[in-house]
């Protein structure tokens, strides 16, 4: 009887019918973003996911940061600027690559920016990273 509520609440889990209420999934950070465009919203913390459609030119002005475009959502693009003067670049990064972040969001009328993609050697803010191919750049 044990072994049976185990596997159901397994069954139950895999079909995302056992998810608790009130946390937060994978799909929400869209809306949240697409709020915070709307209204102008600046300096939180997000994590969330995109696909890379298109890569620029490294930013040299002060720290160096590699940047790309993530499309997060049908209506919503977001800037990438990840600090590699402190963190390591994303090797080998490619149009149509799916990259998970974790940083602080800044609006700009294109869509955002998220930045803080990488540890604080100072300690004094939330250490962001970003996730490529299995490994973790932060």
């Amino acid at each position: 009887m044990q072994s049976s509520i185990v596997l159901l609440a397994a069954v139950l889990v895999a079909a995302g019918l056992g998810e608790q209420p009130g946390l937060p999934t994978m799909p929400d950070f869209v809306t949240i973003m697409q709020d915070a465009f709307d209204n102008r919203k600046s300096d939180f913390q997000i994590q969330g996911e995109g696909v890379v459609t298109r890569i620029l030119s490294d930013d040299l002005d002060g720290s160096r940061h590699q940047r790309f475009i993530l499309q997060i959502s049908e209506k919503q693009t977001v800037l990438i600027a990840h600090n590699i003067d402190i963190a390591s670049r994303l090797p080998g990064l490619t149009v149509y690559s799916t990259v998970e972040f974790y940083g602080e969001y800044e609006w700009n009328d294109l869509g955002g920016v998220i930045h803080w993609t990488h540890h604080d050697p100072d300690g004094y803010h939330i250490d962001g990273w970003l996730k490529y191919n299995g490994e973790t750049y932060q």
